[in-house]
């Protein structure tokens, strides 16, 4: 039973994590990264489609992201979606393919960028804290269905706490890091 719940936090707390680091993925940064233009839909054919089932998209160059779609009628939708994205991006058509440039972040849009990444992190963290408060209560209840014993509770709770800190601190970690990408001229 112990095991059971301890388990599930764990795996809450890696897709916890893991969901941070693709939320900070569609940040952008001084480098180009093809994930960046992932949040971006497309209208094809009256459907809100992902871009990236209608190109590919890649990063040839450090401020470069190539889009290429598969179907060269979409190339006009494409465009518009990415300009009317919050990205700040202005792509540029030759009729087969679409470049993005990245333009060089200013000081002050870096600085809105870290509060986004601190934003995110904080969210992840209180995400984190929800988990450990679901573990405890399930905890709780096989104590009061008498299905373990006070110590057992007691030595779990230990465990939760302890894989709650290790989560915070990882995502503190991530944080750091992406801040320090974020910062970086």
């Amino acid at each position: 039973m112990i095991d059971q719940v301890l388990g599930q936090l764990e795996a809450d707390m890696k897709a916890n994590a893991a969901s941070l680091t693709r939320d900070f993925s569609r940040i952008r940064t001084g480098r180009a990264n093809p994930s960046l233009l992932d949040s971006i839909h497309v209208d094809y054919y009256g459907a809100d489609t992902p871009l990236n089932q209608l190109a590919t998209v890649s990063a040839p160059e450090p401020k470069l992201i190539v889009v290429q779609p598969f179907d060269q009628s979409v190339i006009n939708g494409i465009e518009k979606a990415i300009r009317s994205s919050d990205l700040g991006l202005s792509p540029v058509s030759d009729g087969k393919i679409l470049r993005v440039p990245l333009p060089d972040l200013t000081e002050e849009r870096r600085r809105d960028l870290v509060k986004q990444v601190r934003k995110d992190a904080e969210r992840h963290r209180v995400s984190a804290r929800i988990h450990r408060r679901e573990a405890n209560d399930m905890l709780k209840e096989l104590l009061n269905d008498k299905e373990i014993a006070e110590d057992d509770q007691h030595r779990a709770q230990d465990k939760v706490e302890e894989l709650t800190r290790a989560a915070i601190a990882r995502i503190d970690e991530i944080t750091k890091g992406k801040e320090a990408e974020v910062m970086s001229v």
